[in-house]
């Protein structure tokens, strides 16, 4: 049974970094596309960014020179780092993992991030 553990979230001024992690565990995700999306109140859920097997990534244009996402093959694990954070930001965080060209898709239950003075 694939499962997603995510942590990392929390409380940080605007200008402040936070670090996501997202462990997945049940079987190999290194074909996998794995990322971060959030959802902010009343707003749908959008993309943050994707990294593929092969550590092609995608961000969305509000967090590109900000977020950096990357990942650890060897442990199941993908990372998102957020620096120069904005209220903007502050949402409820979802891992995703996603095989390509399937309909094999898995989410983690979210972890918050609040961006405020």
């Amino acid at each position: 049974q694939v499962q997603l553990a995510e942590s990392g979230g929390g409380l940080v001024q605007p200008g402040g970094s936070l670090r996501l992690s997202c462990a997945a565990s049940g079987r190999a995700f290194s074909i996998d596309i794995m990322g971060w999306y959030r959802q902010a109140p009343g707003k749908p859920r959008e993309l943050v960014a994707h990294i593929t097997g092969g550590g092609t990534t995608t961000y969305v244009d509000s967090v590109k020179g900000r977020f950096t996402i990357s990942r650890n093959n060897a442990n199941n694990t993908v990372y998102l780092q957020m620096n120069s954070l904005k209220p903007e930001d502050t949402a409820v965080y979802f891992c995703n993992v996603r095989r390509p060209m399937t309909r094999v898709n898995y989410w983690g239950q979210g972890t918050q991030v609040t961006v405020s003075s």
